[in-house]
């Protein structure tokens, strides 16, 4: 039974992600700024968690204490997996397709390999190193594409936000892997969005109090409160629960469902009368996707071994 919710709250949360990038979309510029729905984002969603922390020392009578150490890797962890990771998402998603963005962002465990062999030694097989070559070019053609074609939503300053972004959070992945397993992770985010704070307020102050809130009707509240109680909060405590009872590898395996998802809301949008994200889509997109999905396969899953 606990393995079947573990799928059923990764389900979720590749639901909520690609629900994601069009309700974030829908929003900037017009309404939000990227930087100041950033300042939202943070301000709510590590609000939360500092409450859920609080609720939780009531109970208890005591609070999980931070090493000094521990200060800098938790303030490299603010900066790379909140303050960078998030302001170049939503800027780069506020010029570029949701379709191209997910996209990128399923090469994310190709970076994350390169990057522990970089800084911990991780040593590479030659079939990961097949899969970080086919998976880099899938990405690298999809960032071309983007600048030699005129596109109608999709752009190639938006899509190297979006990689670089992801690159971002790679390093954020190696770097919080030890206080994952040193402090309890409700401890490590909170802190993670306290410090990561830090950079995104003064970066996104001015585009948060230009905010009018006078002009957003129900769904744009509705909207807002998607972004940062469900696409901020909840995912991140879903995940929590799916890693208990299964592999890291089982969760990689739905990042897939991101660009799937994304396309395939898009397209209902445009048959709803809205936006028609999927105008930049063609053959070349499609065989970029490819690429970059059997990069991320050859990188992500185990090899099976004889009995």
């Amino acid at each position: 039974m606990a393995r079947f919710l573990a799928h059923l709250a990764l389900l979720i949360v590749a639901l909520v992600y690609g629900g994601n990038y069009l309700v974030a979309k829908g929003l900037m510029p017009n309404l939000i700024g990227p930087s100041g729905f950033i300042v939202l984002r943070v301000l709510g969603g590590g609000g939360l968690f500092w409450l859920v922390r609080a609720v939780i020392r009531y109970q208890r009578g005591t609070w999980e204490r931070i090493d000094r150490s521990d200060v800098w890797r938790l303030f490299a962890c603010g900066t790379t997996g909140v303050a960078a990771n998030q302001l170049l998402f939503f800027n780069g998603l506020n010029v570029t397709s949701p379709v191209n963005a997910s996209l990128i962002m399923t090469i994310n465990p190709v970076l994350v390999l390169l990057i522990s062999a970089a800084m911990l030694g991780t040593k590479i097989t030659g079939r990961k190193m097949l899969g970080i070559a086919i998976g880099g070019a899938g990405a690298v053609a999809l960032l071309i594409l983007g600048a030699q074609q005129t596109n109608v939503h999709a752009s190639w300053q938006g899509d190297l936000m979006i990689l670089i972004n992801a690159t971002s959070y790679g390093f954020y992945l190696v770097l919080v892997k030890p206080l994952m397993v040193k402090y309890k992770p409700l401890t490590v985010i909170s802190w993670v969005f306290l410090f990561g704070a830090l950079w995104v307020l003064p970066i996104g102050a001015q585009q948060a109090w230009a905010i009018d809130w006078a002009a957003f009707e129900p769904q744009h509240w509705q909207g807002l409160a998607y972004v940062v109680l469900a696409t901020t909060f909840m995912v991140y405590l879903l995940n929590i629960f799916a890693l208990r009872h299964v592999q890291p590898t089982v969760v990689s395996i739905y990042i897939y469902l991101q660009p799937l998802l994304a396309t395939g809301f898009s397209w209902w949008l445009s048959q709803t009368g809205g936006v028609d994200y999927t105008a930049d889509l063609g053959w070349w997109t499609a065989a970029c996707a490819a690429a970059i999905f059997a990069g991320v396969a050859l990188v992500s899953l185990p090899v099976r071994r004889a009995k």
